[in-house]
């Protein structure tokens, strides 16, 4: 008899480590990381736009914030996010195959919709979340060897900017990159607020709107700057002036 029992105290150690990884705790980690990447591409998002708009300001917007002595500092915290987020999301959906429980996906509401095309689209966003997260991370690493890794000189940020984008290849994707980040953020914002135990019945309008606003924001947003600045590069049209 003792010969039978070893296997099910593992098996149970097991099941225990499994059941703790898809816990509470691990998923608010998850949901943080995503939060804080949204508020930086936000931020991103509105100083990137300064190069299509008013460039001497995004020069100088770009010379005064590499000369911060705290920059590194966040781009280290924010390489940790964007490497802790994916890593803890997989982490999650192989501890929930494990324990045989429902891997990380969309929740369908009972209730009807004003658009059931979008509510659609946000189950699909759920599906594809990890090929989302896949290409995300692509482009993220061609993003930086194109712009960080070999960084401008100052003054020449915006010419950097306008040469990555020059290749077809490259504008195609930042244009999948903008797709991609639309339905990641369509399912995991309001998936993260329900994993930090945000979403109750009183808010959940609220913050199911919000999210997908900033998911179209934010992905549209990214795609649309990028094609104007190649269109504005080859035709251009007068930028507004710095005040």
């Amino acid at each position: 008899m003792p010969t039978r029992s070893a296997p099910t105290t593992t098996a149970s150690a097991g099941t225990a480590s499994a059941a703790e990884l898809a816990g509470p705790e691990f998923s608010a980690t998850i949901a943080i990381s995503g939060l804080g990447l949204s508020l930086f591409l936000v931020l991103h998002l509105a100083a990137v736009s300064q190069a299509l708009l008013v460039p001497e300001r995004f020069e100088r917007l770009a010379s005064w914030l590499h000369l911060q002595p705290w920059l590194p500092w966040l781009e280290l915290t924010l390489l940790v996010a964007l490497l802790l987020h994916p890593a803890l999301a997989l982490v999650r959906t192989v501890a929930n195959r494990r324990r045989g429980g429902v891997v990380l996906g969309p929740r369908r509401s009972r209730r009807r919709e004003p658009l059931v095309g979008l509510a659609g689209l946000v189950g699909l966003a759920g599906r594809w979340l990890p090929c989302s997260g896949a290409l995300l991370l692509l482009f993220v690493v061609v993003h930086l060897k194109q712009l960080r890794w070999s960084r401008a000189a100052a003054g020449a940020e915006r010419e950097a900017l306008l040469a990555a984008l020059d290749a077809p290849l490259a504008l195609a994707l930042y244009g999948l990159a903008g797709l991609a980040l639309t339905l990641h953020l369509l399912h995991g914002h309001e998936s993260a607020h329900r994993s930090l135990g945000l979403l109750e019945s009183g808010n959940r309008a609220a913050i199911r709107w919000l999210g997908r606003s900033l998911a179209l924001l934010l992905g549209t947003g990214f795609s649309l700057l990028a094609l104007a600045l190649v269109l504005q590069q080859h035709w251009p049209f007068p930028a507004a002036s710095p005040p």
